[in-house]
């Protein structure tokens, strides 16, 4: 195992503890999430990883009984991790903590097979709520989210596509390539993070012109700035 994927034993505190993999790309954020969930009896951390590719080797090698995860890593990305990790290990609960807007990312995060999403702002209390809730079984989201999405699925079909932000039409793998355009990265960057080639990168640009009505590079790097910008929150 690499020497990023930190381990920890698991009979610290006695009993067997449910065992916990952190995977962010920030270490003040794992490191406090480490003391936060040490400090409970009945968890503890088995391992932390900061890229995509650790955490499967982590998840492969440490056979976590949940996966914390971000979807912003600085190798790799959370969404596809999460829609993978839950082909190959459905029963694996994964809690997604994240910065960005759960209105436009949990959704897609719960369809690709998350089994909860919370924001890294949410009291320390409320995230070992939604821990606990998606090692016993549960599904966890925010009060404010599920009235969102509950209200979606009373409307179903009538209100079509009318009003819709555009960004609900486009991919996932658009809006990674969008969320990376907005932190900065150039199309050789992305790809790199993503796994995918310079070419496949720019055609999901010149998608993201179409279905965003932008008629430039330069404006679709400001929009995704912009956007990116209103749909994250400072750590």
């Amino acid at each position: 195992m690499s020497e990023a994927v930190r381990t920890s034993g698991s009979g610290r505190h006695g009993g067997s503890p449910r065992r916990v993999l952190i995977v962010d790309d920030h270490p003040i954020v794992r490191q406090g999430l480490r003391r936060m969930i040490e400090s409970e009896p009945d968890l503890v951390v088995c391992g932390e990883a900061q890229s995509e590719g650790e955490a499967r080797q982590a998840i492969r090698e440490l056979a976590p009984d949940v996966v914390i995860v971000d979807i912003s890593l600085a190798q790799g990305d959370g969404l596809e991790l999460v829609r993978d990790v839950h082909a190959q290990h459905p029963e694996l609960p994964m809690l997604v903590l994240s910065m960005h807007d759960e209105l436009i990312y949990a959704e897609r995060l719960l369809a690709a097979g998350a089994s909860g999403y919370i924001m890294k702002q949410a009291a320390s209390e409320q995230l070992l709520v939604a821990l606990r809730q998606v090692l016993d079984g549960g599904v966890y989201v925010s009060e404010t989210l599920a009235q969102t999405l509950g209200r979606r699925r009373a409307g179903g079909a009538e209100g079509g596509c009318a009003g819709v932000d555009p960004i609900g039409r486009l991919s996932n793998r658009e809006l990674q390539v969008l969320s990376l355009i907005g932190r900065g990265l150039s199309s050789r960057e992305a790809a790199d993070s993503l796994g995918l080639s310079v070419k496949t990168v720019e055609s999901h640009r010149q998608s993201l012109k179409r279905k965003l009505h932008l008629s430039t590079n330069a404006r679709l790097v400001q929009y995704a700035i912009d956007w990116y910008a209103r749909h994250s929150k400072s750590l």
